[in-house]
């Protein structure tokens, strides 16, 4: 009985990493990739979404927005699904952090 609930537990564990987050006006979705030899890919997702000039805040009708996505496909590889996602947010944190030093 212990191992169901133990496995319940790391499932939505898994969940709740694999879902969309915002950092600092982005939005990052990472995931972990398996792969036939056992390991993990770290990938991730950045997106960010910002109104365009003129569209009107919190309307649907006539509120325009662009999105600039960038993708990154095999960070580095893990042995553990858990790491490899949470290497993928740490990434997406310093890389989105350094685009903000850099503008």
């Amino acid at each position: 009985m212990r191992n169901s609930h133990t496995s319940r537990t790391h499932q939505q564990e898994l969940e709740a990493m694999n879902a969309p987050i915002r950092y600092k006006g982005y939005e990052v979705a990472p995931s972990a990739q398996a792969l036939p030899n056992g390991l993990y890919a770290a990938n991730l997702t950045i997106g960010t979404l910002s109104a365009q000039p003129g569209a009107q805040a919190g309307t649907q009708t006539g509120a325009r927005t662009s999105q600039k996505i960038v993708s990154f496909d095999a960070l580095d590889y893990f042995f553990d699904e858990r790491h490899a996602l949470a290497y993928a947010c740490r990434w997406a944190r310093m890389w989105i952090d350094e685009q903000r030093r850099c503008a």
